[in-house]
């Protein structure tokens, strides 16, 4: 059964770090690439990081760059977000899916529709 684990969520303050870990069973995850997505409360699903499964070459949104880092641990069968310097406006739940077609061709796909398995999410709050 494919299925795919986010935990490391929690309470920060503005400033501080968390490491997500996006877990994966039932499959290889370095077949794939991985990205990261987040949705607050009445907010679309955004994209936030992508590492690509040949190269592990990695995108960020805008809003995260410089701040999020996508690493991946294939022996691990595990891929990370390293989120620093956290600010109010990064609380959400973090989402992590698989895309088969890569980092880029996922984005040309209508909405989230290149990714094929999700997990079920981890919640961030940042708080002062």
């Amino acid at each position: 059964q494919v299925q795919l684990v986010e935990s490391g969520g929690g309470l920060v303050q503005p400033g501080g770090s968390l490491r997500l870990s996006c877990a994966a069973s039932g499959f290889t995850l370095d077949d794939y690439a991985i990205g990261w997505f987040r949705q607050a409360p009445g907010k679309e699903r955004e994209g936030v990081s992508c590492i690509s499964s040949s190269d592990g070459s990695t995108y960020y949104a805008d809003s995260v760059k410089g701040r999020f880092t996508i690493s991946r641990d294939n022996a691990k069968n595990t891929v990370y977000l390293q989120m620093n310097s956290l600010k109010p406006e990064d609380p959400a739940v973090y989402y992590c899916a698989t895309a088969a077609v890569g980092c880029l061709a996922a984005q040309e796909y209508p909405g989230v529709g290149g990714y094929e398995y999700w997990g079920q999410g981890t919640q961030v709050t940042v708080y002062s």
